[in-house]
C-alpha cells in the first residue's frame, strides 16, 4: 500500500508538471501568433506597376509572411499599367488594419496618383506607426505630400525626386533601395526584388531574407 501511495503521489506530480508544460506551450504559441501573424497590405489602384506589386507579394509569401492585395477601388479586379489584371484579396473597406505590419505602395502611373487620391488610404498611412514601404513614383506622389518622407533618407523614380525634396526627404541619388527603420523606399521596377527582400529582412531578420534570396537564385543576377 505504501508503494502504491508513493506511485500515486508521483503520478500526481508528473500530471501537474505536464499541465504546466502544456500551459507554457499555449502561452508561447499565443505569443508567437501575436508577433508573426500580423498582415501586410499591398495597395492596388488602376494603373499600378505590376512587377512592383506582385514581386512584393511573391517574396513575402515565400518568407512565410501574411500579405494581402487590397483594391482602393470598388472592384476586386484591378488593371495594371501594362494591362495585367489582378483579382485582389480584399477591398479597402473590408480590411481591419488594426494589426497591420507593412503598408506597401507600388508605383506606376496613373497607379500612384490614384493611390494618392484615395483619402482613406492617405489617412491610414499618416496614422500607421509601423512599417511603410513605397517604390517608384509612390514615395514622391503618395508619401511626400503626406509629410511621411520628412527627415528620412528616400529614393524614388528619376524625375520625381523634386517632390521628395520639397517634402523634406533626404533624397539619395543613384540608390536603388533606401532603408530606414520601418521605412523603405525604392527607385523602380528593377529594384522590386531587393525592395521586397528588404521588407523581409526588417521583419524576420537577415537570415530569413538570405534564405529566400538563395532559393530564388538571386546570386546569379
Amino acid at each position: 500500500m505504501a508503494v502504491l501511495a508513493r506511485f500515486l503521489a508521483f503520478s500526481d506530480k508528473v500530471a501537474l508538471h505536464v499541465r504546466k508544460i502544456i500551459l507554457t506551450l499555449h502561452v508561447i504559441i499565443e505569443f508567437n501568433n501575436n508577433i508573426y501573424m500580423k498582415t501586410s497590405y499591398v495597395f492596388l489602384a488602376e494603373g499600378f506597376e505590376e512587377i512592383e506589386a506582385l514581386t512584393v507579394v511573391d517574396v513575402l509569401r515565400r518568407a512565410g509572411m501574411d500579405v494581402k492585395t487590397v483594391s482602393v477601388t470598388p472592384l476586386h479586379n484591378v488593371r495594371g499599367a501594362h494591362g495585367i489584371e489582378v483579382v485582389v484579396d480584399e477591398l479597402f473597406h473590408e480590411c481591419d488594419f488594426g494589426k497591420a505590419e507593412w503598408l506597401i505602395c507600388p508605383g506606376g502611373l496613373p497607379g500612384a496618383s490614384n493611390l494618392a487620391a484615395c483619402q482613406p488610404l492617405c489617412e491610414l498611412l499618416k496614422s500607421h506607426r509601423k512599417g511603410i514601404a513605397a517604390i517608384c513614383a509612390a514615395p514622391a506622389v503618395v508619401l511626400a505630400p503626406l509629410g511621411l518622407v520628412e527627415g528620412k533618407p528616400v529614393t524614388c523614380y528619376p524625375g520625381f525626386e523634386k517632390a521628395c525634396k520639397i517634402g523634406g526627404g533626404d533624397y539619395q541619388t543613384g540608390v536603388g533601395v533606401v532603408a530606414a527603420n520601418d521605412f523603405i523606399t525604392a527607385a523602380g521596377p528593377a529594384t522590386a526584388l531587393p525592395f521586397a527582400l528588404e521588407i523581409v529582412k526588417q521583419t524576420l531578420g537577415t537570415a530569413a531574407a538570405d534564405e529566400v534570396a538563395a532559393g530564388m537564385l538571386v546570386h546569379l543576377l
